[in-house]
């Protein structure tokens, strides 16, 4: 079957391209080896799609390139999409930091990238294993399972193996390498990460979680940070494994509201008071305990010396944790790295040395912070890919 072109994937990235592409006039078809559209969207944000950040901005972003995505997400805004949810009439509702949520059900999204693709009259091939891409002659040949496609563009948009359960595969990077496309290695983001043997102490903390301040390298986050029988999760501690890299220390503040001099404060104030319960009063009583026993200052405040409190404190405020690793590409919402930006165009997301090639979406090495920004990511690539592929198509 002849295309204007052909999108490899139906999550969020090429589903919105398609729809973009289709809607200015170019025959598109979607082709994807999962029998349903948009399986990563129906299981966000708890079932109901945290489907983008007003906050999303390029410094969000990790980047070999970080200037990479700034083009795209300044032609296709948070407030674009948002417009589009209000068209279709889907009610949703900011829960924190600036991240949007259907109040209803992540389906709602699948639907109106469905409909929108409809308007755009989308051809759809779902549950068709690909056995062969080729390129020559200026035109593109997919072989599935149940058929030929060819077209003179081909956009990957087959995301990262993050989720594997879902169908996540990394075939978007050995076809970027088939095509000369260099892939920065692929590794698990927003992820939990394991503690070694000696942090049995926190993983019997189990379920306790606290807002905290966790930091790896330069870059922190102040959110809940959750213990779990494996290690450390949650908000602060998916965001920091992004910029973590195997050997580093993790930096959490457990008391980010409290000044450097606080338990000096409270020697004062709370003579009689043990550690265990100052802390308590900052801090869920398993964690101050953990914490407690772990810095070891038995006995009153009253009998602390001000510098053995200084240095309690300033390891409270900087408890530096090594991890051994993550949870794996298993348990990671998203894929940092993949295929490089140096070879891609940042306006219309083509390859600069394949005419009609083009990379949106996860498969890129473009990866947001926790919270939509990787919707929104999904939502502008695909928006320059869609326009780039309707132009040369003279549509």
């Amino acid at each position: 079957m002849q295309h204007d072109a052909i999108i490899l994937g139906a999550g969020g990235a090429g589903l919105f391209c398609a729809a973009t592409a289709g809607q200015a006039g170019a025959r598109v078809v979607v082709i994807d080896h999962n029998v349903e559209p948009g399986k990563k969207i129906l299981i966000s944000g708890g079932g109901r799609c945290n489907f983008t950040n007003i906050g999303a901005a390029p410094d969000r972003y990790l980047s070999e390139n970080r200037h990479f995505a700034r083009s795209a997400l300044s032609r296709y805004t948070p407030a674009d999409f948002v417009d589009l949810v209000r068209k279709h009439g889907i009610a949703f509702h900011e829960k924190t930091l600036g991240q949007l949520f259907c109040d209803g059900s992540a389906r709602q999204i699948v639907a109106l990238l469905m409909d929108e693709c409809a308007a755009g009259r989308v051809d759809f091939a779902f549950g068709q294993a690909i056995s062969d891409v080729a390129h020559a002659d200026g035109q593109f040949t997919v072989i599935t399972s149940e058929g030929r496609f060819t077209a003179p563009h081909l956009v990957i948009a087959t995301g990262g193996p993050a989720i594997p359960k879902l169908g996540a595969t990394g075939f978007a990077y050995s076809l970027g390498k088939q095509f000369g496309l260099r892939i920065i290695p692929p590794r698990p983001a927003l992820v939990p990460f394991t503690l070694p043997g000696g942090e049995s102490l926190f993983r019997e903390l189990a379920g306790v979680a606290a807002t905290v301040v966790a930091k790896a390298g330069k870059t922190a986050f102040r959110e809940a940070a959750l213990f779990t029988h494996r290690g450390l999760s949650g908000p602060a501690m998916l965001q920091a494994s992004s910029y973590w890299r195997h050997g580093e220390a993790i930096s959490v503040d457990f008391l980010p509201d409290a000044p450097a001099d606080w338990l000096g404060t409270m020697k004062r104030q709370r003579p009689k008071a043990g550690l265990k319960s100052i802390l308590a009063s900052s801090l869920p009583e398993r964690l101050a305990e953990a914490l407690a026993d772990a810095v070891a200052l038995p006995g009153e405040m009253a009998n602390q010396k001000d510098a053995a409190l200084t240095a309690a404190m300033q390891r409270l405020k900087a408890w530096a944790f090594r991890p051994d690793g993550t949870e794996g590409f298993a348990k990671a919402e998203v894929t940092a790295g993949g295929i490089d930006t140096a070879g891609l165009s940042s306006r219309t997301m083509m390859a600069s040395h394949i005419e009609g090639l083009y990379a949106i979406g996860e498969a890129v090495d473009v990866t947001g912070w926790l919270g939509g920004y990787n919707f929104q990511w999904a939502w502008a690539s695909g928006h320059a890919a869609g326009v780039a592929i309707a132009e040369r198509a003279g549509t």
